[in-house]
């Protein structure tokens, strides 16, 4: 079983506790950013949608949200709370069609490897409009592999400039680390919003 594979049984099997534990997580703070700088009305990509509490708060703001999710079981889940489709897909295996306002792709890259990051960026960034926004977050630090059940890469600002190095037209609008905001969780975390050129 690949990393792939065996992250996506993870979330597949614990589904109901990951929803549980995350959708009243108050993640307003980071969503405002993000959508303060997209036009009002605009379409969103979120990519990873997990619980569906982030595209919900984007809708609730007027965006249109193409919904997007590996697990089949979080799918379901997303749909039933958001009201509307949500895309089941890997990120590597993933056709947007339309042009995109924003990307928003919160604890989600991180379960990919360098390679795959830098492909899904540069995949994904062509659909984004001139000054398009990506807002992506990973652990920080340096390791990489199997972290209970799932992978994880995390990333530093060296590293993550690394990726960006290979990604066409993305830059860094701002970067930030913060502090997990689950009051059970430790944790620290790399903020990037990005904007193509």
């Amino acid at each position: 079983m690949d990393k792939t594979e065996y992250t996506l049984d993870y979330y597949n099997q614990r589904a109901l506790e990951f929803v549980q534990g995350t959708l009243e997580v108050d993640f307003s703070n980071l969503q405002n950013q993000f959508m303060d700088l997209l036009p009002a009305g605009g379409r969103i990509l979120d990519l990873g949608c997990g619980s569906g509490r982030d595209s919900k708060a984007f809708i609730d703001r007027g965006f249109q949200v193409i919904a997007v999710d590996g697990s089949e079981a979080l799918c379901q889940m997303a749909e039933a709370y958001i009201g509307q489709k949500v895309i089941c897909s890997r990120f590597q295996d993933l056709q947007v069609e339309e042009s995109l306002d924003g990307i928003w792709a919160c604890a989600s890259l991180l379960h990919l490897n360098r390679q795959e990051v830098v492909e899904v960026l540069n995949k994904l960034t062509k659909n984004l409009k001139k000054g398009g926004i990506v807002y992506a977050s990973f652990k920080y630090g340096d390791f990489e592999g199997e972290r209970r059940g799932r992978f994880f890469m995390d990333m530093t600002e060296d590293s993550f400039g690394e990726i960006l190095e290979e990604v066409e037209g993305l830059k860094i609008l701002k970067q930030m680390i913060t502090r997990d905001v689950r009051p059970d969780r430790e944790e620290v975390w790399l903020n990037l919003f990005l904007e193509i050129e």
